[in-house]
């Protein structure tokens, strides 16, 4: 089994002690997100898992867990991208993450790292002109770090519609990401990166950008030193091009704050959950919530 920790929530950056307890009882709960009563227990004995893929925003409370990695075969999809608070609310300064970036390759390898920015949103002063200039910045600080640089262009959702509306966010236009695609691949080919898109339909070939499979039995091949095949995952969408895997996170868990995050319909939602799950130490990602449990705060002081 390919194990994804996770596409749903952030697991390293909130509930890295939550996995490496499950890790060490050799076991995990998955729960369907379209019907939450259908839960299925998954082996996460080695002898049963090909591989972890982490997905991260935050690494820094997972770091002190990393060693204890060592028998397994892993790598970690690392989203940095330079916006501010008004979009990414809750994630520390990104010259921190730029450290923790550094600092995670320095510990497991340059070959296990992959950089995401993802997605490029175009609103007020994100420019296309500003994204330009904050890639080739952190191309230069993260390249000698990394092999590889994934993007991908915002969707709207149908659950963030009204948040969109809100902050003026609209879908780019082709023109718009051949453009960017363009400016990015030359800047990501003098850093010596290798340049790929996440489920997006666009051909953007032409730029020197294919399409990527971000579970990727290749790669774990490659980590594994065996050959790994799996099937594409036919439950995900048309353009995404992953590999068939299974995911112990839970949507509406995540704190960190990205208005224009999939995995999150409510903030509010999502902090119950959060705090909830805090109190029980449940071996579910998710708990049921007790809907009196008042938000009065905002995110733990974790992210400040």
């Amino acid at each position: 089994m390919i194990i994804s920790v996770s596409k749903r929530t952030d697991i390293p950056a909130l509930y890295g002690d939550w996995f490496m307890k499950r890790l060490e009882e050799g076991y995990a709960y998955s729960i369907n997100p379209y019907n939450p009563k259908q839960v299925k227990k998954v082996s996460l004995l080695k002898e049963d898992v090909d591989a972890f893929v982490f997905w991260t925003k935050n690494p820094i409370p997972f770091m002190k867990h990393i060693s204890k990695l060592r028998d397994y075969v892993y790598y970690v999809q690392f989203t940095l991208t330079p916006y501010g608070r008004d979009l990414e609310e809750n994630l520390p300064k990104k010259d921190l993450l730029v450290d923790a970036f550094q600092e995670l390759s320095n510990k497991i390898g340059k070959n296990r790292v992959i950089w995401r920015y993802d997605p490029i949103v175009l609103v007020d002063d994100y420019t296309s002109e500003w994204h330009i200039k904050m890639f080739e910045d952190y191309a230069s600080r993260l390249s000698p770090y990394t092999n590889r640089v994934v993007i991908s262009f915002v969707d709207q959702y149908k659950k963030h519609i009204h948040t969109f509306q809100e902050l003026g966010i609209g879908e780019l236009s082709e023109k718009e990401m051949h453009v960017l695609a363009d400016k990015f691949s030359r800047i990501a080919r003098k850093y010596d990166l290798e340049i790929e898109t996440c489920a997006e339909a666009i051909d953007l070939s032409a730029c020197g950008i294919k399409h990527t499979k971000c579970i990727d039995n290749d790669l774990i091949s490659k980590l594994s030193g065996k050959e790994v095949i799996y099937e594409r995952d036919s439950f995900q969408r048309a353009s995404c091009h992953c590999h068939k895997s299974i995911d112990i996170g839970s949507y509406d868990t995540c704190i960190l704050g990205c208005r224009y995050c999939y995995a999150v319909g409510n903030k509010h939602k999502a902090l119950r959950n959060y705090k909830a799950h805090q109190l029980t130490d449940s071996n579910l990602l998710r708990v049921e919530i007790d809907e009196e449990i008042k938000v009065t705060k905002k995110a733990p002081t974790l992210f400040d």
